[in-house]
């Protein structure tokens, strides 16, 4: 207690004790010239100036100009000084490198495309921030709170402290190059206006919403959300799946983590232009040329078929919910977008 004590008088009296000790050292030059030498008063205390200043003595002054140099050296080393510190002061505590940073952090904004957009960065926005992260997908923060802004900028995220509902923000944010939208805010009905906003720029966007309640669920999905999640319900639902069958959670917990290198779960767009196109399951091969396992098909409608007989046609547009490893699987998404074997 008596160091934070004896630093806060430091800093509370900084420039206090700075005159004192310049005005102590002055008065003991003075005294030395006057006792080493036995110049007069005012001799001495100009060889104190000058010495203290490092300039040598102009020839023939007057007392007057004698005087004015006392002044014009003190003043100006004094202003030299300040000049110096408060430069010193703008880069150190960050002045220099928080405009710099602002700068970056903009053109970053400017220039990301294919991104999500997590509104909100409490617990669900900072976990589906952490599955991006590990799958590296870039994605934008926008946080009304700025302490949790600066924990996602901390972690390597690009960050906005606005309210997400607002069109300017989600235009800064790239909505027109965004890939998707999450509605995680803090209540369900700041996650309407989110969806509601980002609806209205982005027809085509994809959004996945938020809710708590049941009611909520059914306006996130009017405001335009093409997926609603319930953390409570499925939090309960994997709960009483994992307590009837572990084995089988186990299995999808192991098949959807990101950082399985053994095996993983994907689904996978067929291009109009991919050979896979307009195929049979059988006749695509796929269990043979990639070693994976379809396990359904959804369709363009959102129909979605499960264990497809291997007869089951594959057409433009479907996406495959393939199991496999995660090599093989890259492999396999190139060709379901044109590109070549």
């Amino acid at each position: 207690m008596n160091v934070k004590k004896g630093d806060h008088w430091l800093r509370a009296s900084g420039p206090a004790f700075a005159v004192a000790l310049l005005i102590l050292v002055i008065a003991g030059g003075t005294a030395g010239y006057m006792l080493t030498d036995g110049r007069p008063l005012w001799d001495a205390f100009y060889m104190t100036v000058l010495a203290l200043t490092t300039v040598e003595s102009p020839a023939h002054l007057s007392r007057a100009g004698q005087v004015f140099t006392v002044v014009l050296l003190l003043g100006g080393v004094g202003a030299a000084l300040y000049t110096f510190t408060l430069l010193a002061t703008v880069v150190v505590e960050g002045g220099l490198p928080k405009r710099l940073q602002q700068r970056r952090h903009a053109r970053m904004l400017e220039s990301i495309s294919d991104h999500f957009i997590i509104c909100g960065y409490g617990r669900i926005g900072s976990i589906v921030a952490q599955q991006f992260r590990r799958q590296q997908i870039p994605y934008v923060v926008i946080e009304r709170d700025a302490d949790r802004v600066h924990a996602a900028i901390d972690e390597g995220a690009l960050g906005v402290e606005a309210d997400a509902s607002r069109e300017d923000v989600l235009k800064r944010c790239g909505i027109e190059r965004a890939r998707g939208l999450i509605a995680a805010v803090g209540t369900d009905a700041e996650n309407v206006y989110a969806v509601l906003t980002a609806r209205v720029m982005r027809p085509d966007l994809f959004i996945v919403g938020r809710a708590e309640t049941e009611d909520a669920t059914t306006k996130l999905k009017r405001a335009g959300c093409d997926r609603v999640i319930s953390p409570y319900q499925i939090g309960a639902v994997q709960m009483a799946q994992t307590a009837i069958r572990p084995a089988v959670v186990d299995f999808m917990e192991l098949a959807t983590n990101a950082d399985n290198v053994e095996l993983a779960m994907e689904e996978i767009t067929i291009a109009p232009q991919s050979a896979l196109a307009n195929q049979s399951i059988l006749h695509a091969n796929l269990r043979q040329r990639y070693g994976v396992i379809v396990i359904g098909i959804q369709r363009k409608d959102r129909r979605m078929e499960f264990n497809p007989e291997p007869d089951t046609s594959i057409c433009p547009s479907d996406k495959l919910v393939v199991l496999g490893r995660p090599d093989s699987l890259k492999r396999l998404e190139a060709e379901a977008a044109g590109a070549p074997d």
